[in-house]
């Protein structure tokens, strides 16, 4: 992480350094992308494996990408 991501980090995290639970999202509202996914599953980022990502979206929808985070 990047000296300038903590100092940011810092700056908006509450007291004790916890995160406010208004800056937390698990992203369950957004439309994950092809990058999300390809991301999520551990692999590089390629025209190949974007591919794949665009496919397996379209197939499964959002659980394509809840499959691949814990």
């Amino acid at each position: 992480m990047s000296e300038e991501s903590e100092s940011v980090s810092e700056a908006m995290s509450g007291p004790g350094g916890i995160t406010p639970d208004r800056l937390l999202h698990t992203g369950a509202s957004d439309r994950p992308s092809a990058e999300d996914l390809v991301l999520a599953s551990g692999r590089d980022l390629t025209p190949e494996t974007l591919e794949w990502a665009r496919r397996k979206l379209a197939a499964e929808g959002r659980s394509a990408i809840d499959k691949q985070l814990p």
